[in-house]
């Protein structure tokens, strides 16, 4: 009974070193698996957290559940698991410059489009606010306003004129410094301001 004891306890001190040996053969591979895994992620780079940030996260969480597995020392999950994982982090490079470029491409038709506005408005908005400017110093000087113009409508397109003129300046300004947008923001508020005086004033664009 004694040697039948000791056997087993020996045959049990040899399996747990059996799986101790095992684990530990175990836990080199997993390292490496979560290795590759965040290499693959830092090689995507900055784009995608810019570009991609909801596919970034999602691999990033995953990455942290693989991190949880480890710690907790199941190695064999970590393992199964890993490959997955590594495949969705080595796309994220791809994915983001994908981003990046179709990001691009909108950005540039977007600006494409601006300037053709900007085109179009520079080319008309100087002479109708000219032809505003002229009418307005004209009724200035007469002693009566037109039947169809009254005094607080007159003098709310004076100050439509004095505004319109300032945001032109500013519209070439931005322009002239390369900023479209701010151009067009601001040769849009002008043509407002342009159009209502000319309705006020019974005028027709020219």
């Amino acid at each position: 009974m004694k040697s039948r004891s000791l056997f087993t306890g020996f045959l049990s001190m040899a399996l747990a070193a059996l799986l101790l040996v095992g684990c530990a053969n175990q836990m080199e591979p997993a390292q490496k698996a979560i290795a590759d895994v965040e290499a693959a992620i830092a090689a995507a780079g900055p784009d995608a957290a810019q570009y991609i940030p909801d596919q970034l996260q999602a691999v990033t969480g995953q990455l942290a559940d693989l991190k949880a597995k480890f710690d907790k020392k199941d190695y064999k999950g970590v393992i199964a698991a890993a490959p997955a994982l590594l495949t969705q982090a080595q796309n994220l490079a791809g994915a983001a410059a994908s981003a990046r470029e179709a990001a691009e491409a909108a950005k540039a038709a977007a600006l494409e489009a601006m300037n053709a506005e900007w085109t179009a408005l520079s080319g008309t908005l100087p002479a109708a606010v000219a032809a505003i400017e002229s009418r307005v110093n004209i009724l200035s000087k007469s002693k009566k306003l037109p039947a169809n113009l009254d005094a607080a409508t007159f003098e709310s397109v004076k100050t439509g004129l004095a505004d319109a003129k300032t945001l032109w300046d500013q519209a070439t300004a931005a322009q002239a410094s390369g900023n479209v947008e701010a151009a067009v923001t601001a040769a849009r508020q002008v043509k407002e301001k342009a159009d209502a005086a000319l309705a006020a004033l019974g005028m027709t664009a020219g």
